[in-house]
């Protein structure tokens, strides 16, 4: 089988390529990144050099390289991960979130139907359901939630979702969506919560804290997002079907940062509460039980587990993301 993956030099993607080349060895994939200032080709240096991976540099919105690449490749399978995906990001600048996010979609599934692919699966996200209230514990999103966006960037993703719906009625394109909570892991670029919190203790600096730190997520350790993921797509009942991926982890901000001090041995001192983001989400929560029932698949890390491997890899490999600062300029 060949899969083609999108925004593979990315957090996810990386992970997910990482996580196919160990359970489907027999397996051809390609991966297709533009490189920007969130992916990082050294991710997959080794995978790239050894020959398991064909890397195409290249925009999903370049509809003459993506014809060459599918034209290629002949692939069977394209996972997007390809996405802008930072909210501030795209508070400051919507229009690149709308181009990347879903013109990039629209192209990447006019390709899967031009050359016949077998299933389009798009990676999507909890955002577009916008958000819960505090004060309900007991509301949790489901796939008949309604899609309700609060920023720019969940906008995107919710556009592209409904754009893939449609591919598929209108079309009749094989398509897969999942909708996961909030990954961290291995590779997570250094803007996001744990990743900052993580390099600005190590570093003795000031550790942002949006408001007062009670807006709370459902946290998924990334190899269980992969798993799900590659269950949904080797699954030929699932096409046509909506996921929704979480972890059971629910967590407020402030809690995991005083979580990450601990381990780290360092004071609350660092932590520093700044201005709240416009729009600011209160609330994720996933309901899991449809991919849970159909496809059997439950997260297998705890988040305490997770965060530690977490820890644990940043520590060990600070070339990686120091490189990534010094690029970036975070």
């Amino acid at each position: 089988m060949k899969i083609i993956v999108t925004g593979g030099a990315g957090f996810i993607g990386s992970n997910f390529i990482f996580y196919e080349l160990k359970k489907h060895p027999e397996h051809e994939i390609a991966c297709i990144d533009k490189l920007t200032y969130a992916g990082n080709i050294k991710t997959l240096e080794q995978v790239i050099n050894n020959g398991s991976v064909k890397f195409f540099h290249n925009d999903i919105c370049d509809r003459e390289a993506m014809k060459k690449i599918f034209e290629e490749f002949k692939p069977d399978i394209v996972v997007n991960f390809a996405a802008e995906s930072h909210v501030d990001r795209s508070i400051n600048d919507p229009e690149i979130f709308l181009r990347t996010n879903i013109l990039g979609t629209g192209c990447l599934m006019d390709m899967c139907l031009k050359f016949g692919v077998k299933r389009f699966h798009q990676v999507s996200t909890d955002e577009v359901y916008g958000d819960l209230p505090l004060d309900r514990p007991d509301l949790f999103f489901t796939e008949q939630t309604p899609i309700k966006a609060s920023s720019p960037y969940s906008a995107s993703k919710a556009s592209a979702d409904l754009l893939a719906q449609a591919y598929h009625r209108t079309f009749n394109l094989p398509v897969s969506i999942s909708r996961c909570s909030n990954n961290y892991g291995y590779y997570h670029f250094p803007e996001k919560l744990i990743p900052l919190t993580i390099i600005n203790a190590l570093n003795d600096k000031r550790l942002p804290v949006y408001g007062q730190g009670l807006n709370v997520r459902d946290w998924l350790f990334v190899e269980d997002h992969c798993s799900a993921i590659d269950l949904i797509i080797h699954d030929e009942k699932s096409n046509g079907e909506i996921y929704n991926v979480g972890g059971h982890n629910e967590m407020r901000n402030i809690d995991i940062v005083k979580m990450i001090c601990a381990e780290l041995g360092k004071p609350e001192s660092l932590i520093e509460f700044v201005t709240d983001r416009k729009g600011h989400d209160l609330r994720y929560a996933i309901d899991p039980e449809k991919i849970s029932k159909r496809l059997n698949w439950q997260p297998a890390t705890k988040f305490k587990d997770g965060l530690s491997k977490t820890i644990k890899w940043y520590l060990n490999n600070k070339s990686w993301w120091e490189d990534l600062l010094s690029r970036a300029k975070l």
